[in-house]
């Protein structure tokens, strides 16, 4: 019977030492895991960057130079500045 007692014994304490060393794994993995997480996370928070503001279409431009022109809000010099602005 004592070598029956020892057996059990050794198995209960084996088995009790697996169980802490795998439960300590489990909490260093889990730990890492949301260290990891975390640095996602606070780029998931930050605002987009604002869009960036598109360039005016010149043919569009160049449409309502003319249109001023035409309509006598700029003279020929004016327009000939702005035409070669636009153009560059």
């Amino acid at each position: 019977m004592p070598g029956l007692l020892r057996g059990v014994a050794r198995t209960a304490v084996i088995a009790g030492t697996a169980t802490s060393v795998s439960n300590r794994v489990s909490r260093r993995q889990a730990n890492r895991w949301a260290q990891q997480e975390a640095p996602q996370e606070s780029y998931a928070q930050e605002p987009p960057p604002p869009p960036a503001e598109e360039a005016p279409d010149p043919l569009e431009q160049l449409k309502q130079l003319g249109e001023l022109k035409e309509s006598g809000v700029l003279t020929q010099e004016e327009f000939a500045i702005q035409k070669a602005r636009i153009l560059a």
